[in-house]
């Protein structure tokens, strides 16, 4: 029998600073997230970071609740509901951090019968820090408590025609009646480190201006290749003229290289530069989040009106709109009877 598991990021339990503090351990101390020797990672997360970030995104997550709970989990659950509804295939949801563990989802799944599962990490790109964490532990818990489980993973669709479609829809129609200026694709942001240590090639991403752009069979894993070719792809459909558009990183943690050029100094550049009606995406999000709903709706607004520009206008993450819920039960159901790579190519 075959079943469904969806995995999103995760999210506190509460906004209280305690449940932060333990979210944020349980994350920033993944190997995959700060790829540091332990002792330090434990020196920084532990010894720095949770000694005063928790109060601080404690008071963000407040900025963000709803009545109902974390935004990304509700939304996430909205969109299993309406996937289940589409299929007869069991739909589970986990979240690699947080109490709604890989392992409860599996277990769900397992106790309806399934012996077969493909997890469907909903991260449109391939980043070490979120579909590999996923994907690593999603094996780890196989090998220790399911070793009777046959797992698959849904492979990045950032360029598949579906999403690609879906996306551009949902940007189209934000900003139909919307006379911007210039359009914004964030993405979140990795240190350079994690895109030279995911090439296969172990020669090819040099982060130069053209590797990105020059065939490779590491752009199967290169995160920044499929955040440009993301943004390539939707401007192409929607026939965006160049300099209307761009692409930056948010989100920076640290002092280390990051994928540049940073979101918040460009949405400050903007502004300087006397653009006035800016819009931003954020297409390395499938559901709205803290970063979406915070950083960008929030801190992003804020930074643009203080260097001059007038109207900021934010696009909603795809959540649990009909027809990216199609889109995700048209894979469901071609996995039930053929390969998953070849039913998303």
């Amino acid at each position: 029998m075959k079943g469904v598991l969806l995995v999103n990021l995760g999210s506190p339990d509460s906004t209280n600073p305690k449940d932060v503090k333990k979210y944020l351990d349980e994350f920033l101390m993944d190997p995959r997230v700060i790829d540091v020797p332990f002792w330090f990672r434990s020196f920084l997360v532990r010894g720095i970071i949770l000694n005063t970030r928790p109060k601080k995104s404690a008071e963000a997550y407040q900025k963000i609740w709803w009545d109902e709970g974390s935004p990304l989990i509700v939304l996430s659950e909205r969109l299993q509901k309406k996937v289940q509804e589409k299929t007869t295939v069991p739909i589970a949801l986990a979240m690699r951090y947080g109490s709604m563990t890989l392992k409860k989802g599996l277990q769900e799944l397992v106790d309806q019968g399934v012996d077969e599962v493909l997890t469907i990490p909903l991260y449109p790109q391939f980043a070490m820090a979120t579909t590999e964490t996923i994907d690593v532990r999603v094996e780890e818990l196989k090998k220790e408590f399911f070793p009777q489980l046959q797992i698959t993973s849904l492979p990045a669709f950032y360029n598949k025609s579906e999403y690609i479609e879906v996306l551009s829809k949902s940007i189209a129609e934000k900003l139909k009646n919307v006379d911007y200026e210039h359009l914004l694709f964030s993405y979140h942001g990795v240190p350079e480190r994690h895109i030279r240590k995911s090439d296969i090639t172990k020669s090819h991403c040099k982060i130069d201006g053209s590797c990105c752009i020059t065939d490779s069979p590491a752009h199967e894993f290169c995160y920044r290749h499929q955040c440009l070719k993301t943004t390539e792809l939707v401007a192409e459909k929607l026939n965006l003229q160049a300099g209307t558009y761009s692409s930056s990183f948010q989100s920076r943690l640290g002092f280390d290289p990051w994928l540049k050029p940073p979101t918040d100094r460009t949405i400050e550049r903007m502004g300087l530069n006397g653009v006035k009606k800016m819009a931003i995406v954020t297409p390395a999000f499938v559901s709205d989040c803290l970063e979406t709903l915070e950083e960008i709706a929030m801190e992003g607004e804020e930074i643009f009106h203080e260097a001059g520009g007038k109207e900021f206008t934010v696009i909603p993450c795809l959540n649990d709109r009909d027809d990216w819920a199609e889109v995700v039960t048209g894979w469901i159901d071609q996995w039930r009877i053929v390969d998953v790579k070849t039913a998303i190519a």
